[in-house]
């Protein structure tokens, strides 16, 4: 019971729109601009770099925040783990925007960062070099999470090896579309305007 509370309290955490509460306290409605998606490459091609690096480590925070509290409350790595997935849940189909919003990568990396560090870290390395290789956020982030659970298989236990999976699972689903985007050859490319 204790981690079912913990999970629904992460959830809640990972619903707060930051990018949204950001682009709002700027006049925008980020949900009617650019991608209509709340995160942060949104944010950036939408109001430029600085709204966007704090809509980034505001939603890095929630997955991090989450994984904390299990970790306070002894919840061991498999619970740890599906109680920081209930964040990158909550933002992915946040309660305050009728269970829609965005596409996890960033949320998911908080988790990442203090569930699996070594693999959060590779994770991220992964993605910066096919961002900046490629200039396809959404390919970045397919790419190093596609890698996720071979990169904890091979460098941290195999007891977080299910929430690798259901992460990596989680962020091709949220992908869809760039994937019809970029098989397609109309994604658009990071700091590109709408």
């Amino acid at each position: 019971m204790k981690y079912i509370i913990l999970a629904v309290i992460s959830f809640i955490l990972g619903s707060i729109p930051i990018g949204v509460i950001i682009a709002k306290a700027k006049g925008v409605d980020l949900k009617k601009v650019g991608s209509k998606n709340i995160g942060a490459t949104n944010v950036l091609r939408s109001l430029g770099k600085w709204p966007a690096a704090v809509t980034l480590l505001g939603d890095i925070l929630k997955g991090t925040i989450a994984v904390a509290l299990g970790k306070y409350f002894g919840a061991g790595p498999l619970y740890e783990g599906l109680i920081g997935l209930s964040a990158v849940l909550g933002h992915n189909f946040s309660i305050f925007l009728g269970f829609r919003g965005g596409k996890g990568v960033a949320t998911s990396l908080g988790v990442l960062s203090l569930y699996s560090p070594q693999t959060a870290l590779f994770t991220f390395v992964i993605w910066l070099v096919v961002v900046l290789t490629t200039r396809y956020s959404s390919l970045g982030a397919l790419v190093s999470f596609g890698l996720l659970p071979l990169n904890i298989a091979l460098f941290d236990s195999k007891e977080k090896l299910l929430v690798a999976i259901l992460m990596t699972a989680l962020i091709i689903i949220r992908h869809r579309d760039n994937i019809r985007r970029l098989i397609k050859g109309t994604e658009r490319r990071v700091g590109q305007r709408l």
